[in-house]
């Protein structure tokens, strides 16, 4: 079988970040500085990762802040606009694998109900073989399991995945088992990696 690539989505795929949403709504520059440390955390979104849902997350947190419903409300509703925009270069080098004959997957911590509506709008994933999102397995990167469940459903091990991801502890916890696990930085330092994985000429 051969080796295959996989992809991380946030940050890799689509330059993701909460602020390009809530910098639409909080015309403050303090105002969206304290919200997004204090409501609509990086932390806080984390738990949607690990397979909590809206249902519980959305509610508990308006609890906490009542005067922030309607923007809770928006980080829900218009998610896809934190992603809207794809990490430069990366998608021509999924198409030019995809063109190659490469086997291709993704392993994200992305919330499933979350990712449901942002994979409607991007058509890049049905380049993909298999999808596994943190959200819907309920564990999320770095933890083995969740690089085991790619294994599985990849039926690829160790040095037969190439993988890339923009955080240092993800790559770790692939590299520790076996996997060929780069530091994603940007889309010309990874087509060299690919290149000398033989992936591309």
């Amino acid at each position: 079988m051969t080796k295959a690539v996989v992809f991380d989505v946030g940050r890799v795929l689509f330059d993701w970040q909460l602020r390009a949403l809530f910098e639409k709504i909080i015309e403050d520059p303090g105002e969206l500085d304290w919200f997004l440390s204090n409501v609509v955390t990086e932390d806080w979104h984390f738990q949607h990762d690990r397979g909590v849902s809206l249902g519980e997350m959305l509610p508990a947190r308006i609890a906490e802040f009542p005067d922030q419903a309607l923007r809770l409300a928006a980080y829900a509703a218009r998610f896809n606009e934190t992603a809207a925009n794809p990490v430069d270069g990366v998608h021509d080098i999924v198409y030019r694998l995809k063109e190659g004959g490469a086997a291709l997957f993704c392993l994200t911590n992305f919330g499933d109900e979350l990712f449901a509506q942002f994979r409607r709008e991007h058509a890049i994933f049905d380049m993909f073989e298999d999808i596994v999102v943190s959200g819907a397995e309920k564990i999320a990167k770095p933890d083995p399991r969740i690089y085991q469940i790619v294994e599985e459903r990849s039926g690829r091990a160790g040095n037969a995945l190439f993988f890339t991801d923009d955080n240092p502890d993800n790559i770790a916890a692939a590299n520790a088992r076996g996997w060929d696990a780069h530091l994603f930085t940007d889309a010309a330092t990874l087509e060299a990696q690919l290149t000398r994985a033989g992936f591309l000429n």
